[in-house]
């Protein structure tokens, strides 16, 4: 006398369930990664391929008149590392966001990026270049 059980499981993977998933996470994130944006005075970015900016970070403008902003803030070169500083906090945990004007290797010195950047540099502080996507 053969005894079968009535629950019998099915062996087969159905992957459509995982598929709905990811999908839906896929699309989650291009809305919300399209929201964020930070603060600061308007310039013509350079272009790149990628999104660097996030909501935990301070931005440093250089304009094509050479002069600098933290966030929307105007600031002098003698004052940008006492207020960067400021901005970023003590745990050091913001991200600088450096936004040179697209126009800075023709109308504004180098040297005015570079000030940004070794400020960064000197006080172990994590930044990254803004650029406008493709």
């Amino acid at each position: 006398m053969k005894i079968s059980g009535r629950n019998k499981v099915n062996p087969n993977f159905n992957m459509s369930s995982m598929t709905d998933i990811v999908f839906l996470l896929l699309i989650f994130f291009m809305i919300t990664s399209t929201l964020v944006t930070v603060s600061a005075i308007d310039v013509y970015l350079p272009k790149a391929g990628g999104k660097t900016e996030n909501a935990a970070s301070v931005a440093v403008t250089i304009t094509k008149n050479a002069f600098f902003y933290v966030d929307k803030e105007k600031v002098s070169a003698t004052q940008l590392e006492q207020v960067l500083l400021q901005r970023v906090g003590a745990e050091k945990k913001k991200t600088v966001v450096i936004r040179g004007d697209k126009e800075v290797h023709k109308e504004v010195p180098y040297k005015n990026v570079m000030q940004v950047i070794h400020i960064a540099n000197k006080n172990k502080l994590k930044m990254i270049l803004a650029v406008k996507g493709k």
